[in-house]
């Protein structure tokens, strides 16, 4: 029996890790943390009757406390109580699907606390990559992505020197947009960009998508985790989703991973790792498959790529304002205050506002993310 902790638990990534864990068997959750889904935690505290489940928003954990009150099970709440669920319960695991820098000290918590890591948390290694990867060498952990390309890398470089990667072939949808110009997209609403033509994601993460900003996060994770320059990692669309991600060997040998867009299967991989679990998908049916195409990102219509090429290889602080900047305007763009080409305008206007501080230390990380938004709210 494994035990395991599920930071993120409501949100999707999470939820479909209860369900790949009800499914798979074998596994123990002792711990649950969310931002502040009281309806959404209570019941999935009953179910799996963890010892620990944290809020991060104290009222909402109130609210928490007193409906498990007829239970043992203890609600704690903040930054702390998120450390709590990822390092102070017994736990084999820890799946970290936070969305934003909210994920950071948790995972340094459960890193140092010698837990392996199911990692779904792209934010975490865009903005403290440099800081988080040297304490999963030097405490030991196995730091297992979750996201769909990454897992697909991760798996393709199984038995392989890294030393003789060529290329990664970071994989894309292309999203609902895919082909169209400026003038086009000057009118999309959220409830267009909230389409997804092959995943079911939540908002943030569908949005991000949509802009091509969520690969520009993943190039940029991919850089961390698995250590190769940005002149070696490559973003290419795939409107059929069945390639994942692929790598390009020096011999000119290339593997890919192919499975249904669901995000169950690099979940499970994640947890069963090195062995493999049933299926928890339905297989790819070969001979009803539609053909397999790529090609180049469009940049110029959709610059948060290129944006997010320009961060990573500048680093030092800039990630974090690139990030930061897409979180507040992925925001106001759902809450219809700003424009959807506006979301890319954001994060440019932040990038070429800010000064640069290299080699950035955990303060003065969440330092430019709090300077990110103060100016952008200053407009």
């Amino acid at each position: 029996m494994k035990n395991i902790s599920v930071i993120g638990s409501t949100g999707s990534i999470g939820t479909q890790t209860l369900d790949v864990v009800r499914r798979l068997g074998g596994f123990r959750v002792t711990a649950l943390a969310a931002w502040s889904s009281v309806d959404r935690i209570e019941a999935q505290a009953r179910e799996f009757l963890p010892l620990l489940v944290c809020l991060y928003d104290e009222k909402a954990a109130a609210e928490l406390a007193v409906r498990l009150a007829d239970t043992d099970i203890r609600v704690v709440s903040g930054e702390e109580g998120l450390e709590e669920a990822a390092a102070g319960v017994p736990a084999d695991i820890v799946s970290l699907s936070l969305l934003g820098m909210i994920g950071i000290r948790p995972t340094l918590a459960a890193i140092r606390a010698g837990r392996d890591c199911a990692f779904a948390n792209k934010e975490t290694l865009v903005c403290a990559g440099h800081l988080i990867m040297p304490v999963v060498k030097k405490y030991g952990v196995r730091f297992l992505p979750v996201d769909s390309e990454h897992g697909a890398v991760f798996q393709c470089l199984q038995g392989e020197d890294p030393a003789r990667i060529a290329r990664l072939l970071i994989t894309a949808s292309g999203g609902p947009f895919r082909g169209r110009t400026k003038a086009e997209l000057a009118a999309v609403t959220p409830a267009d960009a909230l389409k997804h033509p092959n995943w079911t994601m939540g908002a943030k993460i569908t949005i991000d998508s949509s802009t091509l900003v969520n690969k520009g996060l993943e190039v940029m994770e991919a850089h961390h985790l698995f250590g190769v320059p940005y002149d070696k990692i490559e973003a290419a669309i795939h409107p059929q989703s069945v390639i994942h991600s692929m790598v390009e060997f020096t011999d000119g040998s290339v593997k890919a991973q192919l499975a249904v867009p669901d995000m169950r299967l690099p979940i499970e991989y994640a947890l069963t790792y090195p062995d493999r679990g049933p299926a928890v998908a339905a297989p790819l049916d070969f001979m009803n498959m539609p053909p397999l195409t790529f090609e180049a990102p469009d940049t110029e219509n959709f610059p948060g790529l290129a944006l997010a090429y320009e961060a990573g290889r500048t680093g030092g602080t800039l990630p974090t304002v690139y990030n930061a900047a897409n979180e507040w305007a992925v925001a106001q763009f759902l809450a219809g205050k700003i424009g959807y080409l506006d979301i890319a305008g954001s994060i440019e206007n932040a990038m070429r506002a800010h000064t640069v501080i290299p080699d950035p230390d955990l303060d003065t990380v969440l330092a430019a993310e709090s300077w990110t938004r103060e100016y952008l709210e200053k407009g």
